[in-house]
């Protein structure tokens, strides 16, 4: 059996900027992960299923579009009604603090920020990813 965390990466909404998504991909890929990668403008209920059917250990979300507050949490409900509340749901993009804090209290496992440098998002499913 494959013991290699398994990350699903996705894009929800209409944000189109993808370089970070892509960027954070292949750091996850080179540091051992397997990496599902779903491409642009999928929905939560996309990004939830994808989740099913890859049997992933995290999901993490880039956006950019400021449509967090509204897409992250039907991500969070959808692994929740689908009895996978164990999946870690890690956000990247420009969240602002007080959304941070709000994302976090709903489920949200790590926020990460444009500059985090990719080891540490590397390091921190690592590290948090059940064995």
């Amino acid at each position: 059996m494959d013991s290699r965390i398994r990350v699903v990466i996705a894009k929800p909404g209409l944000d189109g900027h993808d370089r970070g998504a892509k960027v954070i991909a292949r750091a996850l890929r080179d540091a051992g992960m397997e990496v599902i990668y779903t491409g642009l403008h999928q929905t939560p209920e996309q990004i939830v299923e994808t989740a099913i059917q890859e049997d992933a250990d995290a999901v993490g979300i880039s956006i950019l579009s400021g449509a967090h507050m509204t897409l992250v949490p039907r991500i969070l409900d959808g692994l929740a009604a689908a009895d996978m509340s164990d999946v870690l749901v890690l956000v990247g993009g420009t969240i602002p603090a007080a959304d941070a804090e709000e994302l976090k209290r709903l489920g949200v496992a790590a926020i990460f920020t444009p500059g985090t440098p990719t080891t540490a998002i590397v390091d921190y499913l690592r590290a948090h990813v059940a064995a």
